[in-house]
């Protein structure tokens, strides 16, 4: 039975440039009629769908595309204005433009243009390989082979295309028209919800200017959430270990029902947990009900949990070992029962104590492996949205005049100045800088790490 070679087998790279410069008339021509040179070369079923892709494309942009990228220049000069109709007896309202649409279709022609850019270099390799094989009489597939050789040596091709198509459409979009609102005006703040105009770094001069209301505000909410994300991954860290070296004593008996014990939080939802608490560290809570009666407090008193900046701060970060240990002392009973043991073995014979053996075999060990973890778990904190929105809320609010609250971290803020205050363009650049940091700080700290630097140190 014969069996063809496909694209894949041949050694002779086909490329653009060599394309351009080696290749046939009908090849070169490709450039401007996409499949000519397949057609030509015996795949005409393949060239006439690349045709009709350009046709396609050549379409969109003449009837919407060149408008599109023509106003994504200025996002709109016409607004919408209200005519009154004498015949009706009412007020009309002629459509203006709207620069939200406008920037979002200008952005998804660019991104188009880039696939049809690919598509195209696609295709001009695609005849530059078909006039290679028919000129060196090898065999040129056919449509129905290359159909074929999507479920063999291609496949990867079948199965990555459906799910890039979704990320371009679903991720890379949004993200790129999220960048590209944060230099512009965007906001309720003059009214620019509905025609708006690019600003360029008048934003982020504005939210680094410490003197202003809004710059002042991102200062200590980045402050804030740098120190909440510290504190709330190795306090986590710290005393899941703790736990997960008590209970793997070899001393310690019944160590399933402790795991049992300490794991059982997992397996009411987070949202319940922190609900719960919530209500329980209210003034009028479980918890100062408690204190007053047990005479502990004063009754006309209460423990300011959500009310005082500082209580508010220590609250949620001690709450939140109530949500992070369990997992963590998972994570870590992993890590524990892959120690080898003839280490501890080695050390006990030299000599060594409980602690000289904590530190020279156990943590060493530990960080090794959970460095990724530590790195994943301290970005996971810095967006921890669920933890301080549902438990305080961002409160409390020291300042009227700020749009955030005491225990705001800056993806809460984002979504009040979002949401509550429709202030998309400084929300845009407050996430544009969260991801600026997290990316740098993940990346410096993981390249520095042993876990990168001794890949195979243990």
């Amino acid at each position: 039975m014969k069996r063809f070679k496909y694209a894949s087998e041949t050694a002779c790279p086909y490329t653009c440039m060599g394309a351009i410069r080696n290749g046939g008339v009908a090849t070169r021509l490709s450039i401007f009629l996409m499949g000519l040179g397949n057609i030509v070369h015996g795949q005409a079923l393949k060239g006439i769908l690349f045709l009709l892709v350009e046709a396609a494309y050549i379409f969109f942009m003449v009837t919407s595309g060149f408008y599109n990228l023509s106003m994504l220049v200025s996002l709109g000069s016409v607004p919408q204005e209200e005519v009154w109709n004498e015949e009706l007896q009412v007020y009309l309202y002629t459509q203006g433009d709207q620069s939200i649409l406008l920037l979002l279709y200008g952005v998804a022609t660019i991104l188009l243009t880039v696939l049809m850019f690919w598509v195209w270099r696609g295709t001009l390799k695609s005849a530059y390989q078909a006039e290679c094989l028919k000129r060196e009489g090898k065999h040129v597939n056919s449509f129905a082979d290359d159909i074929r050789s999507l479920f063999d040596e291609n496949i990867h091709r079948l199965l990555m295309t459906p799910p890039m198509v979704f990320i371009t459409a679903l991720t890379i979009l949004p993200l790129i028209f999220m960048i590209c609102m944060a230099f512009t005006n965007y906001s309720k703040i003059g009214d620019h919800l509905v025609l708006f105009d690019w600003v360029g770094l008048e934003n982020f001069a504005a939210l680094f200017d410490s003197n202003s209301v809004l710059g002042s505000t991102f200062w200590s909410v980045l402050v804030w959430t740098l120190v909440w994300a510290f504190f709330a991954t190795f306090s986590n860290y710290i005393c899941g270990m703790i736990l997960a070296i008590v209970i793997n004593r070899k001393d310690t008996r019944a160590k399933g029902f402790w795991r049992f014990c300490f794991v059982l939080s997992c397996a009411v939802p987070m949202f319940v947990s922190l609900l719960i608490m919530r209500t329980m560290l209210q003034p009028d809570g479980a918890v100062n009900v408690l204190l007053r009666n047990l005479g502990i407090i004063a009754q006309d008193a209460s423990l300011p949990f959500f009310t005082d900046p500082t209580w508010a701060r220590v609250t949620v970060i001690v709450i939140n070992l109530w949500v992070g240990v369990p997992s963590t002392l998972l994570q870590l009973t992993g890590v524990l029962k892959n120690i080898p043991a003839d280490l501890y073995e080695a050390a006990t014979v030299d000599g060594a104590n409980a602690v000289q053996t904590f530190f020279r075999i156990t943590l060493p060990y530990m960080l090794y492996v959970t460095t990724p973890y530590l790195i994943a778990t301290f970005t996971g904190n810095v967006n921890n949205f669920n933890v301080i929105y549902l438990l305080s809320g961002g409160d409390p609010i020291t300042d009227l005049s700020s749009t955030a609250g005491s225990t705001d971290l800056l993806v809460t803020w984002l979504y009040k100045l979002t949401i509550d205050k429709q202030y998309y363009n400084v929300g845009a650049v407050v996430g544009i800088l969260t991801f600026i940091i997290l990316a740098i700080g993940a990346l410096i700290t993981y390249r520095n790490s042993k876990s990168y630097k001794e890949e195979r140190g243990f």
